[in-house]
């Protein structure tokens, strides 16, 4: 009986609770049904923008922009890693802080030249407030960021040491030789020279992360939040040479110190291919300096002179109407044609077409122009239409200017214009254009597109890989270009250019003289070019100069002022016999190569740890470091002097690696 007893109460107790967990799991299954139906009937919207919203955002990770080299490898623009630092000091362990602040201060005050009781004033006062994310300094460079992560309390890192890093990515130009007018730029709103071209190489892919507000002004990343990772933008390779960009610019500035000049251009283009090996755009912003802000060479229209002869009488040389026996006479060298005076700066007497060339003759050239195409311009016309100077050029640089041309169609069109029209007038065209026209007579008739582009490259891998593109095939017949040709080297042989002449090296070109803005009042200004190739015999570089505004006092002429720029180009870019050169030097002492080429050493990530690059040459290193799938920061040129990760440090795929090069 006992027995049956204490079973009734047990089991009374079991069904007791039973029962209470029940009634439990139904109130708990009723709260969250409950919650079900308010949530449905909640604005969620106001909810997400009351609290949401206000202490969290998305915010855009920078992908860092490619790098823009010249055809050897040197950079012109890079992106450089820049660094600011932030404090955290709640994080900040107490004793951690008392403990190291003397230390830490003693160490900024030696970094930065401000006394320590400066920064243990500030940090006092932010460790009261508790601020989560005092910006310490702002735009440190790597070797700063690896030398101040260092500091005593910082060391520990975020969690235990509050020491925050915000990365952001500069732009920075790496060489002096090109300025920003040729590198130009891309700030998402205006897009210029090379930057603007290339653009949509150079950029990258944005990333995203979340950040959690601090104050009414500050955003603190949340790192393990992380939405997506930036993909940075690939290496574009330009065509420029920064031997001949650095001769041509130097051979131009002198020439525009010496004459007072406002302004003035060089383009340089390899004959085989197309590609502008140099371009330089200086202008005056006070006596005696000169700076590349403005590209002159694609974005002014200008009446280009005498050296649009050489378009005029290929024409007529293409047609057969002159050949190297054809003559005019030029009387006194002045003539009247349709009431328009037409004169020459250069004698007189009956020339030989290679002689109206030579002595650029206005009125040779526009007495044969118009003895053949004065009935029928549109002839004349069609052969610079075929050799697209109607055309604005197809090129990537943004800005080229589309040329202009008087023609029977125009308002402007009169009797005269085909005269003007034929010696550089009643016409208005890009450096550029003129500078194609040239280097197809060079490259015996086929003209070329002019390149900008070398490659594109991606971890270490080309891409894409610029090839020549042909604008005309056949530009005029091959007597017609070897005549050109023949006179063209007369030119500067026996013309207007024979000051420049060397028998070192045979060059052919033609000057150019200028009026502009005359129809205003006041002292008359004058534009000077050359334009030319060389070896005559067998063109490897076409060459452009044009100076604008220079001192007539002092000279304006083309073969005076713009040729002797031309031959400076010519003899240190290539000339084939050494001037000024000890015979010493020339003896041939037989020299081992091999002893003076470094090997390239291979460079191997064992068991995922970081070897030591410390010491070896950067542009043999980092090509391989990416092809092994590490994203490689670097700055400087050279050898590398510094490297983080440490050699020995574990690290993994698509990690990034920062090296420091001496330059």
């Amino acid at each position: 009986m006992q027995k049956q007893n204490e079973y009734d109460n047990k089991r009374k107790k079991t069904l007791r609770w039973g029962y209470l967990f029940a009634v439990g799991a139904l109130c708990v299954f009723v709260l969250f049904i409950a919650r079900i139906v308010v949530l449905q009937n909640t604005n969620v919207q106001e909810i997400k923008d009351d609290y949401i919203n206000n202490n969290y955002r998305t915010a855009t990770l920078k992908a860092a922009r490619g790098n823009l080299y010249a055809s050897d490898g040197s950079i012109l623009a890079t992106t450089v890693m820049r660094y600011d630092v932030f404090l955290d000091f709640k994080t900040m362990k107490d004793t951690v802080y008392t403990n190291n602040i003397g230390a830490l201060t003693d160490s900024l005050s030696k970094m930065f030249g401000k006394p320590r009781a400066e920064f243990r004033k500030k940090f006092d006062e932010q460790r009261r407030k508790k601020n989560q994310y005092y910006t310490l300094v702002r735009g440190l460079d790597f070797d700063q960021y690896d030398r101040i992560r260092k500091f005593p309390i910082f060391r520990k890192g975020k969690n235990k040491g509050g020491f925050i890093i915000d990365r952001n990515y500069k732009r920075e130009l790496a060489t002096s030789e090109i300025g920003a007018g040729t590198i130009g730029i891309d700030n998402g709103v205006v897009k210029a020279g090379l930057e603007g071209a290339f653009s949509k190489y150079l950029t990258g892919t944005n990333g995203q992360r979340l950040e959690q507000r601090v104050n009414s002004l500050q955003w603190k990343p949340i790192d393990f939040w992380k939405v997506k990772e930036p993909t940075d933008g690939q290496d574009v390779y330009t065509t420029l040479d920064l031997r001949i960009q650095d001769i041509a610019h130097s051979a131009l500035e002198k020439q525009l110190i010496n004459f007072e000049a406002e302004h003035g251009t060089v383009i340089v283009m390899e004959v085989a291919t197309g590609k502008v090996r140099a371009m330089v755009n200086l202008r005056k912003i006070e006596p005696g300096i000169y700076e590349d802000a403005y590209n002159y060479a694609l974005k002014d229209n200008i009446e280009p002179g005498s050296t649009f002869k050489t378009v005029s009488l290929l024409a007529a040389m293409d047609d057969g109407f002159i050949d190297e026996n054809t003559t005019v006479n030029v009387g006194n060298g002045v003539w009247t044609y349709a009431k328009q005076r037409i004169s020459d700066g250069h004698g007189g007497g009956t020339y030989e077409i290679s002689d109206v060339l030579a002595k650029s003759s206005n009125v040779g050239t526009a007495k044969l122009i118009t003895k053949f195409y004065a009935d029928k311009p549109q002839i004349f016309l069609d052969h610079l239409k075929r050799w697209k100077l109607f055309d604005k050029m197809d090129i990537e640089l943004p800005g080229i200017t589309k040329p202009r041309f008087v023609t029977p169609e125009s308002k402007k069109w009169n009797a005269a214009a085909l005269a003007s029209l034929s010696y550089g007038y009643a016409s208005n065209i890009n450096l550029l254009q003129l500078t194609t026209f040239y280097n197809g007579i060079a490259n015996r008739g086929k003209m070329l597109k002019p390149l900008f582009i070398d490659k594109i490259m991606k971890d270490g891998k080309t891409i894409f890989e610029a090839k020549e593109e042909v604008i005309v095939k056949k530009m005029a017949s091959e007597k017609a270009i070897q005549m050109m040709t023949s006179a063209l080297t007369k030119a500067v042989e026996k013309g207007t250019a024979k000051s420049i002449f060397t028998p070192n090296l045979r060059m052919a070109g033609k000057t150019g003289t200028a009026r502009f803005e005359y129809w205003l009042p006041g002292p008359m200004k004058y534009r000077a070019s050359f334009a030319g190739f060389y070896p005559a015999d067998n063109p490897k570089y076409t060459c452009y100069v044009m100076i604008s505004e220079p001192n007539v006092s002092k000279g304006f002429y083309g073969g005076t002022v713009s040729a002797p720029v031309f031959k400076e180009i010519a003899g240190k870019t290539f000339l084939k016999t050494p001037q000024n050169v000890e015979k010493e030097m020339l003896v041939d002492r037989k020299v081992n190569l091999n002893k003076m080429v470094e090997p390239n050493v291979k460079v191997a990530v064992n068991n995922k740890q970081m070897p030591s690059v410390v010491g070896l040459i950067g542009k043999n290193v980092i090509p391989q470091l990416e092809n092994l799938g590490y994203r490689v920061d670097f700055k400087g040129v050279g050898r590398i002097k510094e490297q983080f990760p440490l050699e020995g440090t574990r690290i993994s795929k698509n990690q990034r690696i920062y090296l420091s090069l001496q330059n």
